[in-house]
């Protein structure tokens, strides 16, 4: 795939008549879809986006990053492991300031924890080879993109003194929570490119089997956003047949990456987990089999947590925004008591948060409130 390629994605003009004919259209009522990525945040936000969307459309932002959905639980877990003196704690750099129930991994670094960033569970797996003499623990947040990479390091061997604290979830199961009534009406998805790499188009059949609501896959240039959302708009109108359409098939396909799926199959199992601030989804998250149980963090340290779990901090929306349920802005927090420098919740840590998206792409003329 060449620039050149990728240029049609990007063309202004294109970009123009489609914009055109989207705010063209008129709603004979309120319609809200939902995209499911951090990454399509940052691309609506970048290219402005919402500004040419037909009045009464509104296009949310769903429970699309994996580390806002993170229970508190869990990073409280990892923040116990950064504390044990021969333990060296590995992370994403998005995780890195997140707030646990009492503290950070920031913090915990400060405080002469060992924590540090990895770009991937193979950076993590390499220093603990080269430092046979710690126990390294990579935290493993993320959703079937992750999963994938996490699984082929597993599966490929890593030292006895490597372990994972496991926390990813798959983006299905979510889906399915949404329309059953976990959130306001939802009439379409703009669903995830780089989770549908790895399961295809086939991984979303059920929104339309099922649900009867259209699902478009799209990639994240304006172009890719501003046809997905004039997809979903003939498809809501009824001009099309609801279905699952793929706008992004210069990188999915229907089956999806079948190596990626086997080596997270051999890897994990489905299972009942917690998404912070939402609850307990059912079989929507990934847990190690027990043949490679040895590698699990938790039940390797005997890992524990003194106090409950806090997901969501006084006065935080988070939950509320990652389910389509409210607007970043309408937090009262938002842009003074919490910014990307002073996050009071995960939404506004991480670079897939959509609070954090929309801090950097609010208007020009907007006071800073930092």
């Amino acid at each position: 795939m060449t620039d050149s390629f990728l240029e049609e994605f990007k063309d202004p003009k294109l970009a123009k008549r489609l914009a055109e004919s989207i705010s063209a259209i008129t709603l004979d009522r309120p319609v809200t879809v939902m995209h499911v990525c951090g990454t399509h945040e940052h691309a609506i936000g970048r290219a402005g986006i919402r500004a040419v969307l037909p009045k009464g459309l509104r296009l949310v932002a769903g429970p699309g990053c994996p580390v806002c959905v993170c229970p508190a639980r869990d990073i409280d877990l990892a923040v116990a492991a950064a504390r044990i003196d021969d333990v060296t704690v590995t992370t994403f750099g998005d995780m890195f300031r997140v707030p646990s129930t009492t503290s950070s991994l920031e913090e915990e670094k400060a405080s002469g924890g060992d924590v540090r960033v990895v770009y991937s569970p193979l950076d993590a797996v390499e220093f603990a080879r080269k430092h046979p003499e710690r126990r390294v623990i990579f935290i493993a947040v993320g959703f079937e993109t992750t999963a994938a990479p996490i699984a082929a390091s597993l599966l490929a061997g890593p030292p006895e003194n490597f372990f994972i604290l496991p926390s990813l979830r798959i983006i299905p199961p979510a889906l399915t929570f949404l329309l059953e009534g976990g959130a306001g009406p939802v009439e379409g998805f703009i669903l995830p490119g780089h989770v549908s790499t790895v399961i295809g188009v086939d991984g979303y059949r059920f929104l339309d089997e099922i649900f009867h609501v259209p699902g478009v896959i799209a990639g994240f240039e304006p172009v890719d956003v501003l046809r997905a959302v004039r997809e979903l708009l003939a498809q809501i109108g009824g001009e099309k047949k609801s279905s699952v359409v793929n706008l992004y098939r210069r990188v999915v396909n229907e089956e999806g990456n079948r190596k990626a799926q086997d080596a997270i199959a051999k890897v994990f199992r489905v299972d009942d987990v917690e998404w912070r601030g939402i609850g307990t989804i059912p079989n929507s998250g990934l847990v190690l089999r027990s043949e490679f149980e040895r590698i699990d963090a938790v039940k390797h340290l005997g890992l524990t947590v003194d106090t409950e779990p806090v997901d969501i901090r006084p006065g935080c929306l988070c939950h509320k925004v990652i389910l389509g349920e409210s607007e970043p802005e309408e937090c009262k927090l938002f842009g003074e008591a919490c910014t990307p420098r002073r996050p009071h919740g995960p939404c506004m840590v991480s670079s897939e948060g959509t609070c954090r998206a929309r801090y950097q792409y609010r208007p020009v003329n907007q006071k800073p409130r930092e």
